[in-house]
Protein backbone atom coordinates (compact mmCIF):
# COMPACT_ATOMS: atom_id res chain seq x y z
CA UNK A 1 0.00 0.00 0.00
CA UNK A 2 1.50 3.35 -1.02
CA UNK A 3 1.39 6.42 1.18
CA UNK A 4 -1.68 7.96 -0.49
CA UNK A 5 -3.73 4.81 -0.01
CA UNK A 6 -2.72 4.69 3.65
CA UNK A 7 -3.59 8.36 4.01
CA UNK A 8 -7.06 7.80 2.50
CA UNK A 9 -7.60 4.84 4.81
CA UNK A 10 -6.85 6.98 7.86
CA UNK A 11 -9.26 9.63 6.55
CA UNK A 12 -12.16 7.19 6.13
CA UNK A 13 -11.77 4.16 8.42
CA UNK A 14 -13.98 3.79 11.50
CA UNK A 15 -10.83 2.85 13.46
CA UNK A 16 -9.63 6.46 13.58
CA UNK A 17 -11.43 9.20 15.50
CA UNK A 18 -12.95 12.30 13.96
CA UNK A 19 -10.27 14.62 15.37
CA UNK A 20 -7.58 12.59 13.59
CA UNK A 21 -9.55 12.59 10.33
CA UNK A 22 -10.13 16.34 10.49
CA UNK A 23 -6.41 17.00 11.01
CA UNK A 24 -5.53 14.86 8.00
CA UNK A 25 -8.25 16.20 5.71
CA UNK A 26 -7.01 19.73 6.37
CA UNK A 27 -3.61 18.92 4.84
CA UNK A 28 -3.00 20.50 1.43
CA UNK A 29 0.73 19.90 0.92
CA UNK A 30 1.45 16.55 -0.75
CA UNK A 31 4.97 16.52 0.68
CA UNK A 32 3.52 16.82 4.18
CA UNK A 33 1.14 13.93 3.52
CA UNK A 34 3.98 11.86 2.13
CA UNK A 35 6.21 12.57 5.13
CA UNK A 36 3.43 11.49 7.49
CA UNK A 37 2.69 8.24 5.67
CA UNK A 38 5.69 7.09 3.62
CA UNK A 39 6.76 4.80 6.46
CA UNK A 40 5.75 3.62 9.90
CA UNK A 41 7.30 5.42 12.85
CA UNK A 42 10.04 2.97 13.64
CA UNK A 43 10.14 1.24 17.01
CA UNK A 44 13.89 0.95 17.48
CA UNK A 45 16.21 -0.02 20.29
CA UNK A 46 15.40 3.31 21.99
CA UNK A 47 11.63 2.91 21.45
CA UNK A 48 9.70 5.57 19.55
CA UNK A 49 10.55 9.19 18.89
CA UNK A 50 8.90 11.49 16.41
CA UNK A 51 6.89 14.60 15.64
CA UNK A 52 3.44 14.74 17.26
CA UNK A 53 0.57 14.47 14.77
CA UNK A 54 -1.70 12.15 12.80
CA UNK A 55 -0.13 9.58 10.49
CA UNK A 56 1.90 6.37 10.54
CA UNK A 57 5.16 8.34 10.78
CA UNK A 58 4.02 10.46 13.72
CA UNK A 59 3.55 10.19 17.48
CA UNK A 60 -0.17 9.80 18.13
CA UNK A 61 -2.70 7.66 19.98
CA UNK A 62 -2.55 4.93 17.36
CA UNK A 63 1.21 4.57 16.91
CA UNK A 64 1.75 4.73 20.68
CA UNK A 65 -0.84 2.06 21.46
CA UNK A 66 0.41 -0.01 18.51
CA UNK A 67 3.82 -0.10 20.20
CA UNK A 68 2.16 -0.82 23.54
CA UNK A 69 0.14 -3.72 22.13
CA UNK A 70 3.34 -5.25 20.78
CA UNK A 71 5.03 -4.80 24.16
CA UNK A 72 2.00 -6.31 25.92
CA UNK A 73 2.10 -9.34 23.62
CA UNK A 74 5.77 -9.80 24.46
CA UNK A 75 5.23 -9.45 28.22
CA UNK A 76 2.37 -11.95 28.17
CA UNK A 77 4.56 -14.43 26.31
CA UNK A 78 7.63 -13.95 28.51
CA UNK A 79 6.49 -12.96 32.00
CA UNK A 80 5.48 -15.88 34.19
CA UNK A 81 5.48 -14.10 37.55
CA UNK A 82 3.80 -10.84 38.47
CA UNK A 83 3.18 -8.84 35.30
CA UNK A 84 3.40 -5.10 35.92
CA UNK A 85 4.67 -1.99 34.14
CA UNK A 86 5.69 1.35 35.69
CA UNK A 87 4.87 4.43 33.60
CA UNK A 88 6.25 7.96 33.84
CA UNK A 89 5.94 11.00 31.62
CA UNK A 90 7.51 14.43 31.24
CA UNK A 91 6.16 17.91 30.52
CA UNK A 92 5.89 17.59 26.76
CA UNK A 93 2.70 18.16 24.83
CA UNK A 94 0.53 15.01 24.78
CA UNK A 95 2.67 13.24 27.40
CA UNK A 96 -0.25 12.94 29.83
CA UNK A 97 -2.56 11.53 27.16
CA UNK A 98 0.03 9.11 25.78
CA UNK A 99 0.78 7.81 29.27
CA UNK A 100 -2.92 7.13 30.01
CA UNK A 101 -3.53 5.43 26.65
CA UNK A 102 -0.43 3.33 27.23
CA UNK A 103 -1.60 2.26 30.68
CA UNK A 104 -5.10 1.37 29.50
CA UNK A 105 -3.78 -0.66 26.57
CA UNK A 106 -1.61 -2.67 28.96
CA UNK A 107 -4.54 -3.03 31.37
CA UNK A 108 -6.74 -4.36 28.56
CA UNK A 109 -4.11 -7.05 28.06
CA UNK A 110 -4.30 -8.08 31.71
CA UNK A 111 -1.11 -6.26 32.75
CA UNK A 112 -1.08 -4.17 35.93
CA UNK A 113 0.30 -0.63 35.62
CA UNK A 114 1.78 1.82 38.11
CA UNK A 115 1.46 5.25 36.54
CA UNK A 116 2.98 8.29 38.23
CA UNK A 117 0.24 10.73 39.25
CA UNK A 118 2.12 13.64 37.68
CA UNK A 119 5.28 14.26 35.71
CA UNK A 120 8.50 12.64 36.98
CA UNK A 121 12.13 12.47 35.77
CA UNK A 122 13.26 9.50 33.71
CA UNK A 123 15.77 8.26 36.32
CA UNK A 124 13.00 7.96 38.91
CA UNK A 125 11.12 5.68 36.49
CA UNK A 126 14.25 3.55 36.18
CA UNK A 127 14.36 3.37 39.98
CA UNK A 128 10.63 2.61 40.25
CA UNK A 129 10.82 -0.41 37.92
CA UNK A 130 13.05 -2.28 40.35
CA UNK A 131 11.54 -0.79 43.51
CA UNK A 132 8.06 -2.00 42.51
CA UNK A 133 9.41 -5.27 41.03
CA UNK A 134 7.91 -4.56 37.62
CA UNK A 135 8.41 -6.53 34.43
CA UNK A 136 9.01 -3.36 32.44
CA UNK A 137 8.86 0.42 32.49
CA UNK A 138 7.84 3.10 30.00
CA UNK A 139 8.72 6.80 29.89
CA UNK A 140 6.81 9.17 27.64
CA UNK A 141 9.50 11.69 26.67
CA UNK A 142 11.49 12.99 23.72
CA UNK A 143 14.34 13.97 26.03
CA UNK A 144 15.94 17.17 24.70
CA UNK A 145 14.30 17.28 21.25
CA UNK A 146 12.40 20.40 20.07
CA UNK A 147 8.83 20.98 21.26
CA UNK A 148 7.10 19.34 18.28
CA UNK A 149 8.52 15.94 19.32
CA UNK A 150 7.53 13.30 21.82
CA UNK A 151 8.75 9.78 22.42
CA UNK A 152 8.31 6.43 24.16
CA UNK A 153 11.19 4.64 25.90
CA UNK A 154 10.97 1.06 27.17
CA UNK A 155 12.83 -0.29 30.19
CA UNK A 156 13.11 -3.90 31.28
CA UNK A 157 12.93 -5.48 34.75
CA UNK A 158 16.52 -4.52 35.63
CA UNK A 159 15.59 -0.83 35.30
CA UNK A 160 17.73 -0.27 32.19
CA UNK A 161 16.57 0.47 28.67
CA UNK A 162 16.06 -2.67 26.62
CA UNK A 163 19.15 -4.31 25.11
CA UNK A 164 19.79 -7.43 23.05
CA UNK A 165 18.14 -9.85 22.69
CA UNK A 166 15.08 -8.33 24.42
CA UNK A 167 15.08 -5.21 22.21
CA UNK A 168 14.94 -7.20 18.96
CA UNK A 169 12.25 -9.53 20.32
CA UNK A 170 10.05 -6.60 21.39
CA UNK A 171 10.66 -4.84 18.07
CA UNK A 172 9.45 -7.96 16.24
CA UNK A 173 6.28 -8.07 18.33
CA UNK A 174 5.59 -4.39 17.62
CA UNK A 175 6.12 -4.88 13.88
CA UNK A 176 3.66 -7.78 13.96
CA UNK A 177 0.84 -5.41 15.06
CA UNK A 178 -0.19 -4.24 11.61
CA UNK A 179 -3.94 -3.92 12.13
CA UNK A 180 -4.94 -1.02 14.38
CA UNK A 181 -8.28 -2.71 15.07
CA UNK A 182 -6.47 -5.44 17.04
CA UNK A 183 -5.16 -2.97 19.62
CA UNK A 184 -6.91 -3.61 22.92
CA UNK A 185 -8.27 -0.95 25.25
CA UNK A 186 -10.35 -0.68 28.39
CA UNK A 187 -12.08 2.15 30.22
CA UNK A 188 -10.30 3.81 33.11
CA UNK A 189 -13.11 2.94 35.50
CA UNK A 190 -13.04 -0.74 34.57
CA UNK A 191 -9.24 -0.85 34.82
CA UNK A 192 -9.41 0.63 38.31
CA UNK A 193 -12.18 -1.73 39.39
CA UNK A 194 -10.09 -4.72 38.33
CA UNK A 195 -7.05 -3.40 40.21
CA UNK A 196 -5.08 -3.10 36.99
CA UNK A 197 -4.63 0.68 36.91
CA UNK A 198 -2.74 2.15 39.88
CA UNK A 199 -1.24 5.58 40.55
CA UNK A 200 2.02 6.17 42.40
CA UNK A 201 3.67 9.32 43.70
CA UNK A 202 5.07 10.51 47.02
CA UNK A 203 5.67 6.98 48.30
CA UNK A 204 8.17 6.34 45.49
CA UNK A 205 9.55 9.91 45.55
CA UNK A 206 10.56 9.59 49.18
CA UNK A 207 12.46 6.32 48.74
CA UNK A 208 14.16 7.60 45.57
CA UNK A 209 15.41 10.79 47.27
CA UNK A 210 16.63 8.81 50.29
CA UNK A 211 18.66 6.56 47.99
CA UNK A 212 20.33 9.62 46.46
CA UNK A 213 21.20 11.11 49.84
CA UNK A 214 23.00 7.89 50.83
CA UNK A 215 25.58 8.67 48.11
CA UNK A 216 26.84 11.89 49.71
CA UNK A 217 30.49 11.55 50.75
CA UNK A 218 31.12 14.80 52.65
CA UNK A 219 28.00 15.85 54.54
CA UNK A 220 30.17 17.70 57.06
CA UNK A 221 31.63 19.92 54.34
CA UNK A 222 28.16 20.76 53.03
CA UNK A 223 27.21 21.86 56.54
CA UNK A 224 30.24 24.17 56.66
CA UNK A 225 29.42 26.10 53.47
CA UNK A 226 25.69 25.56 52.96
CA UNK A 227 24.93 29.15 53.92
CA UNK A 228 27.55 30.55 51.51
CA UNK A 229 27.34 28.40 48.37
CA UNK A 230 24.99 29.94 45.78
CA UNK A 231 23.33 27.67 43.23
CA UNK A 232 21.30 28.76 40.20
CA UNK A 233 19.18 26.05 38.62
CA UNK A 234 16.77 25.80 35.69
CA UNK A 235 14.62 22.76 34.82
CA UNK A 236 14.03 24.24 31.33
CA UNK A 237 10.25 23.80 31.79
CA UNK A 238 10.74 20.09 32.51
CA UNK A 239 10.54 17.51 35.29
CA UNK A 240 13.62 18.37 37.34
CA UNK A 241 12.36 21.28 39.43
CA UNK A 242 10.62 19.46 42.31
CA UNK A 243 13.17 16.64 42.89
CA UNK A 244 16.19 18.94 42.51
CA UNK A 245 14.85 21.49 44.97
CA UNK A 246 13.85 18.71 47.34
CA UNK A 247 17.16 16.89 47.48
CA UNK A 248 19.20 20.11 47.80
CA UNK A 249 16.93 21.40 50.56
CA UNK A 250 17.09 18.13 52.48
CA UNK A 251 20.89 18.22 52.28
CA UNK A 252 20.89 21.71 53.74
CA UNK A 253 21.77 23.94 50.78
CA UNK A 254 20.12 27.28 51.58
CA UNK A 255 20.84 29.44 48.53
CA UNK A 256 19.16 27.70 45.60
CA UNK A 257 17.80 30.12 42.99
CA UNK A 258 15.46 28.64 40.39
CA UNK A 259 15.03 30.60 37.14
CA UNK A 260 11.42 31.82 37.53
CA UNK A 261 10.65 32.04 33.80
CA UNK A 262 11.59 28.36 33.34
CA UNK A 263 10.36 26.87 36.60
CA UNK A 264 6.90 25.72 35.53
CA UNK A 265 6.46 22.70 33.21
CA UNK A 266 5.52 23.73 29.67
CA UNK A 267 5.66 21.48 26.62
CA UNK A 268 6.02 24.46 24.30
CA UNK A 269 9.30 25.47 25.98
CA UNK A 270 8.51 29.17 25.42
CA UNK A 271 11.84 30.59 26.62
CA UNK A 272 14.14 28.33 24.56
CA UNK A 273 14.19 27.19 20.95
CA UNK A 274 15.81 23.91 21.97
CA UNK A 275 15.39 22.60 25.58
CA UNK A 276 18.83 21.06 25.68
CA UNK A 277 21.47 21.80 28.33
CA UNK A 278 24.09 21.03 25.68
CA UNK A 279 23.00 24.24 23.93
CA UNK A 280 24.62 27.36 25.42
CA UNK A 281 21.58 29.44 24.38
CA UNK A 282 19.47 27.47 26.86
CA UNK A 283 21.51 29.05 29.69
CA UNK A 284 20.77 32.68 28.82
CA UNK A 285 18.22 33.31 31.59
CA UNK A 286 20.12 31.21 34.13
CA UNK A 287 23.33 33.15 33.54
CA UNK A 288 21.49 36.46 33.91
CA UNK A 289 20.22 35.30 37.29
CA UNK A 290 23.67 33.96 38.22
CA UNK A 291 25.23 37.36 37.61
CA UNK A 292 22.57 39.04 39.75
CA UNK A 293 23.03 36.74 42.76
CA UNK A 294 26.77 36.07 42.26
CA UNK A 295 26.25 32.31 41.97
CA UNK A 296 29.04 29.76 42.35
CA UNK A 297 27.46 27.19 40.05
CA UNK A 298 24.78 27.28 37.32
CA UNK A 299 22.89 24.09 36.43
CA UNK A 300 20.29 23.09 33.83
CA UNK A 301 18.48 19.80 33.29
CA UNK A 302 16.66 18.71 30.15
CA UNK A 303 12.88 18.06 30.10
CA UNK A 304 13.06 14.50 31.46
CA UNK A 305 15.98 15.36 33.78
CA UNK A 306 18.47 12.73 32.71
CA UNK A 307 20.99 15.24 31.26
CA UNK A 308 22.76 18.04 33.10
CA UNK A 309 24.52 21.14 31.81
CA UNK A 310 26.92 23.14 33.99
CA UNK A 311 28.56 26.55 34.23
CA UNK A 312 30.92 27.57 37.03
CA UNK A 313 32.82 30.74 37.83
CA UNK A 314 36.47 31.20 36.90
CA UNK A 315 37.93 32.82 40.02
CA UNK A 316 40.62 34.58 37.96
CA UNK A 317 38.28 36.36 35.55
CA UNK A 318 34.95 36.23 37.39
CA UNK A 319 33.34 34.82 34.23
CA UNK A 320 31.02 31.83 34.09
CA UNK A 321 32.63 29.05 32.08
CA UNK A 322 30.74 26.24 30.32
CA UNK A 323 31.41 22.55 30.93
CA UNK A 324 30.92 19.95 28.23
CA UNK A 325 29.35 16.63 29.19
CA UNK A 326 32.83 15.10 29.23
CA UNK A 327 34.11 17.81 31.56
CA UNK A 328 31.30 17.59 34.12
CA UNK A 329 31.39 13.79 34.03
CA UNK A 330 35.14 13.68 34.54
CA UNK A 331 35.03 16.28 37.30
CA UNK A 332 32.48 14.15 39.18
CA UNK A 333 34.54 11.01 38.52
CA UNK A 334 37.71 12.62 39.90
CA UNK A 335 35.84 13.89 42.96
CA UNK A 336 34.14 10.56 43.71
CA UNK A 337 37.25 8.43 43.22
CA UNK A 338 39.61 10.78 45.07
CA UNK A 339 37.28 11.07 48.05
CA UNK A 340 36.66 7.34 48.26
CA UNK A 341 40.40 6.70 48.11
CA UNK A 342 41.02 9.32 50.82
CA UNK A 343 38.37 7.71 53.03
CA UNK A 344 39.67 4.19 52.38
CA UNK A 345 36.44 3.02 50.75
CA UNK A 346 37.63 2.67 47.14
CA UNK A 347 37.09 -1.01 46.30
CA UNK A 348 39.95 -3.04 44.83
CA UNK A 349 37.68 -4.29 42.03
CA UNK A 350 36.04 -0.95 41.24
CA UNK A 351 35.05 -0.13 37.66
CA UNK A 352 34.30 3.05 35.73
CA UNK A 353 32.27 2.73 32.53
CA UNK A 354 32.28 5.13 29.59
CA UNK A 355 30.98 5.05 26.04
CA UNK A 356 33.37 4.78 23.10
CA UNK A 357 32.72 8.40 22.07
CA UNK A 358 33.59 9.82 25.50
CA UNK A 359 36.86 11.44 26.58
CA UNK A 360 40.14 9.53 26.80
CA UNK A 361 40.84 11.39 30.03
CA UNK A 362 38.76 8.66 31.69
CA UNK A 363 41.56 6.24 30.82
CA UNK A 364 44.08 8.43 32.67
CA UNK A 365 41.82 8.81 35.72
CA UNK A 366 41.21 5.09 36.05
CA UNK A 367 44.95 4.43 35.84
CA UNK A 368 45.56 6.99 38.60
CA UNK A 369 43.15 5.25 40.98
CA UNK A 370 43.84 1.68 39.81
CA UNK A 371 40.24 1.27 38.67
CA UNK A 372 39.05 -0.92 35.80
CA UNK A 373 37.92 1.04 32.71
CA UNK A 374 35.18 -0.54 30.62
CA UNK A 375 34.09 0.89 27.26
CA UNK A 376 30.62 0.32 25.80
CA UNK A 377 28.70 1.44 22.74
CA UNK A 378 26.94 4.81 22.67
CA UNK A 379 23.80 4.74 24.78
CA UNK A 380 23.46 4.66 28.54
CA UNK A 381 21.56 1.37 28.34
CA UNK A 382 24.89 -0.35 27.77
CA UNK A 383 26.22 1.12 31.02
CA UNK A 384 23.06 -0.14 32.75
CA UNK A 385 23.69 -3.56 31.21
CA UNK A 386 27.17 -3.65 32.73
CA UNK A 387 25.79 -2.86 36.20
CA UNK A 388 23.47 -5.85 35.85
CA UNK A 389 26.41 -8.07 34.84
CA UNK A 390 28.42 -6.89 37.85
CA UNK A 391 25.58 -7.90 40.15
CA UNK A 392 25.39 -11.31 38.52
CA UNK A 393 29.08 -12.23 38.34
CA UNK A 394 30.51 -10.02 41.15
CA UNK A 395 33.62 -9.41 39.03
CA UNK A 396 33.57 -5.64 39.44
CA UNK A 397 31.93 -3.09 41.69
CA UNK A 398 30.32 -0.19 39.89
CA UNK A 399 31.75 3.22 40.78
CA UNK A 400 30.67 5.60 38.05
CA UNK A 401 29.40 5.69 34.48
CA UNK A 402 29.12 8.55 32.02
CA UNK A 403 28.70 9.49 28.40
CA UNK A 404 29.70 12.62 26.54
CA UNK A 405 26.10 13.66 25.95
CA UNK A 406 25.73 15.22 29.40
CA UNK A 407 24.65 12.08 31.24
CA UNK A 408 26.14 10.19 34.18
CA UNK A 409 25.18 7.93 37.06
CA UNK A 410 26.52 7.68 40.60
CA UNK A 411 25.20 4.70 42.53
CA UNK A 412 23.06 1.84 41.26
CA UNK A 413 19.63 3.06 42.40
CA UNK A 414 18.84 3.70 38.72
CA UNK A 415 20.11 2.07 35.55
CA UNK A 416 19.98 5.16 33.38
CA UNK A 417 21.68 8.53 33.49
CA UNK A 418 20.38 10.62 36.37
CA UNK A 419 20.62 14.40 36.32
CA UNK A 420 19.08 14.66 39.80
CA UNK A 421 21.92 12.73 41.42
CA UNK A 422 24.41 14.58 39.18
CA UNK A 423 23.08 17.93 40.47
CA UNK A 424 23.49 16.65 44.02
CA UNK A 425 27.05 15.43 43.39
CA UNK A 426 28.16 18.62 41.66
CA UNK A 427 26.73 20.78 44.44
CA UNK A 428 28.53 18.61 46.99
CA UNK A 429 31.75 18.93 44.97
CA UNK A 430 31.23 22.70 44.69
CA UNK A 431 30.89 22.86 48.49
CA UNK A 432 34.02 20.74 48.97
CA UNK A 433 36.15 22.88 46.69
CA UNK A 434 34.67 26.15 47.98
CA UNK A 435 35.81 25.04 51.43
CA UNK A 436 39.29 24.82 49.89
CA UNK A 437 38.98 28.28 48.35
CA UNK A 438 38.48 27.28 44.70
CA UNK A 439 35.57 26.99 42.26
CA UNK A 440 34.52 24.02 40.15
CA UNK A 441 36.14 25.69 37.14
CA UNK A 442 39.39 26.12 39.07
CA UNK A 443 39.23 22.43 39.93
CA UNK A 444 38.64 21.54 36.28
CA UNK A 445 41.86 23.36 35.38
CA UNK A 446 43.63 21.45 38.16
CA UNK A 447 42.38 18.20 36.60
CA UNK A 448 43.69 19.26 33.19
CA UNK A 449 47.06 20.09 34.72
CA UNK A 450 47.13 16.67 36.36
CA UNK A 451 46.12 14.51 33.38
CA UNK A 452 46.55 16.64 30.27
CA UNK A 453 44.31 19.02 28.33
CA UNK A 454 41.89 16.60 26.70
CA UNK A 455 39.23 18.25 24.58
CA UNK A 456 36.35 16.79 22.62
CA UNK A 457 33.83 18.01 20.09
CA UNK A 458 30.90 16.83 18.04
CA UNK A 459 29.27 17.89 14.80
CA UNK A 460 25.77 16.67 14.03
CA UNK A 461 24.31 17.14 10.56
CA UNK A 462 20.53 16.90 10.24
CA UNK A 463 19.29 15.13 7.10
CA UNK A 464 15.50 14.73 7.22
CA UNK A 465 13.23 12.58 5.11
CA UNK A 466 13.92 9.82 2.58
CA UNK A 467 16.73 11.72 0.86
CA UNK A 468 18.40 12.48 4.19
CA UNK A 469 18.41 8.83 5.24
CA UNK A 470 20.04 7.89 1.93
CA UNK A 471 22.71 10.59 2.29
CA UNK A 472 23.61 9.38 5.78
CA UNK A 473 23.86 5.82 4.48
CA UNK A 474 26.06 6.94 1.56
CA UNK A 475 28.51 8.82 3.80
CA UNK A 476 29.07 5.79 6.00
CA UNK A 477 29.33 3.40 3.06
CA UNK A 478 31.95 5.59 1.38
CA UNK A 479 34.09 5.73 4.53
CA UNK A 480 33.63 2.00 5.10
CA UNK A 481 34.68 1.15 1.55
CA UNK A 482 37.88 3.18 1.78
CA UNK A 483 38.89 3.86 5.42
CA UNK A 484 41.34 6.79 5.63
CA UNK A 485 44.88 6.09 6.85
CA UNK A 486 45.39 9.75 7.75
CA UNK A 487 42.94 12.34 9.05
CA UNK A 488 44.21 15.90 9.12
CA UNK A 489 47.65 15.98 10.77
CA UNK A 490 47.15 12.60 12.42
CA UNK A 491 48.05 9.11 11.25
CA UNK A 492 45.35 6.52 11.91
CA UNK A 493 46.73 3.92 14.32
CA UNK A 494 43.69 1.68 14.44
CA UNK A 495 40.41 1.48 12.51
CA UNK A 496 37.33 -0.18 14.04
CA UNK A 497 34.11 -0.95 12.18
CA UNK A 498 31.55 -2.08 14.75
CA UNK A 499 29.01 -3.03 12.09
CA UNK A 500 31.33 -5.38 10.23
CA UNK A 501 33.17 -6.35 13.48
CA UNK A 502 36.52 -5.38 11.96
CA UNK A 503 39.63 -4.09 13.76
CA UNK A 504 42.68 -3.10 11.72
CA UNK A 505 45.80 -1.87 13.50
CA UNK A 506 47.91 -0.07 10.91
CA UNK A 507 50.83 0.45 13.27
CA UNK A 508 51.26 -3.25 14.07
CA UNK A 509 49.80 -4.44 10.76
CA UNK A 510 47.35 -6.75 12.57
CA UNK A 511 43.68 -7.55 12.11
CA UNK A 512 41.07 -8.63 14.64
CA UNK A 513 37.40 -8.42 15.53
CA UNK A 514 35.45 -5.96 17.68
CA UNK A 515 34.11 -7.33 20.95
CA UNK A 516 31.11 -5.05 21.36
CA UNK A 517 27.62 -5.67 19.88
CA UNK A 518 27.11 -4.92 16.19
CA UNK A 519 26.44 -1.22 15.63
CA UNK A 520 26.72 1.12 12.64
CA UNK A 521 29.78 2.93 14.00
CA UNK A 522 33.22 3.72 12.55
CA UNK A 523 36.02 4.57 14.98
CA UNK A 524 39.50 5.88 14.18
CA UNK A 525 42.17 5.81 16.87
CA UNK A 526 44.75 8.45 15.97
CA UNK A 527 48.26 9.17 17.16
CA UNK A 528 48.96 11.42 20.18
CA UNK A 529 45.81 10.32 22.03
CA UNK A 530 43.49 11.79 19.39
CA UNK A 531 40.49 10.01 17.89
CA UNK A 532 37.35 10.42 15.81
CA UNK A 533 34.15 8.47 15.37
CA UNK A 534 31.21 8.53 12.95
CA UNK A 535 27.71 7.16 13.57
CA UNK A 536 24.09 7.88 12.67
CA UNK A 537 21.90 9.09 15.53
CA UNK A 538 19.62 6.44 16.97
CA UNK A 539 16.85 8.91 17.78
CA UNK A 540 17.09 11.75 15.25
CA UNK A 541 17.66 12.12 11.47
CA UNK A 542 21.32 13.05 11.96
CA UNK A 543 24.82 11.80 11.27
CA UNK A 544 27.24 12.53 14.09
CA UNK A 545 30.99 13.14 13.92
CA UNK A 546 32.81 12.89 17.26
CA UNK A 547 36.43 13.96 17.78
CA UNK A 548 38.91 14.18 20.62
CA UNK A 549 42.45 15.51 21.08
CA UNK A 550 45.01 16.06 23.83
CA UNK A 551 46.95 19.31 24.17
CA UNK A 552 49.36 21.03 26.52
CA UNK A 553 47.03 23.95 27.31
CA UNK A 554 43.44 25.03 26.76
CA UNK A 555 44.54 27.06 23.75
CA UNK A 556 46.62 24.24 22.29
CA UNK A 557 43.86 21.65 22.64
CA UNK A 558 41.31 24.10 21.15
CA UNK A 559 43.55 24.69 18.14
CA UNK A 560 44.11 20.95 17.63
CA UNK A 561 40.40 20.25 17.93
CA UNK A 562 39.51 22.90 15.35
CA UNK A 563 42.05 21.49 12.88
CA UNK A 564 40.78 17.96 13.33
CA UNK A 565 37.20 19.16 13.01
CA UNK A 566 38.03 20.86 9.72
CA UNK A 567 39.65 17.65 8.49
CA UNK A 568 36.51 15.65 9.34
CA UNK A 569 34.35 18.00 7.24
CA UNK A 570 35.85 16.41 4.14
CA UNK A 571 33.80 13.30 4.88
CA UNK A 572 30.43 15.11 5.16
Amino acid sequence: MDYLETYKQWCTSKIFDEETKAELKALTDDNEIKDRFYKNLEFGTAGLRGVIGAGTNRMNKYTVTQATQGLANYINKKATDKKAVAIAYDSRNMSVEFSIWTALCLNANGIKTYRFESLRPTPELSFAVRHLKCTAGIVITASHNPSEYNGYKVYWEDGAQIVAPTDKEIMDEVKAVTDFSTIKSISLDEAKEKGLYNEIGEDVDKVYIEELKKLVLNKDVIEKVQKDLKIVYTPLHGTGNVPVQRVLKELGFENVYVVPEQEKPDGNFPTVTYPNPEDKKAFALALNLANKVDADIVLATDPDADRLGVYAKDSKTGEYMPFTGNMSGLLIAEYELSQKKEKGILPSNGALIKTIVSSNMADAITKEYNVKLIEVLTGFKYIGEQIKLFEQNHKYEYLFGYEESYGCLIGTHARDKDAIVAVMALCEAAAYYKNKGITLWDQMINIYEKYGYYKEGQTAITMKGIDGAEKIKAILEKMRANPPKKIGDYDVIEYRDYKEKIVENYKNNTKGVTELPISNVLYFELENDAWCCVRPSGTEPKIKFYIGVKGISLEDSEEKLNKLSDAMKAFE
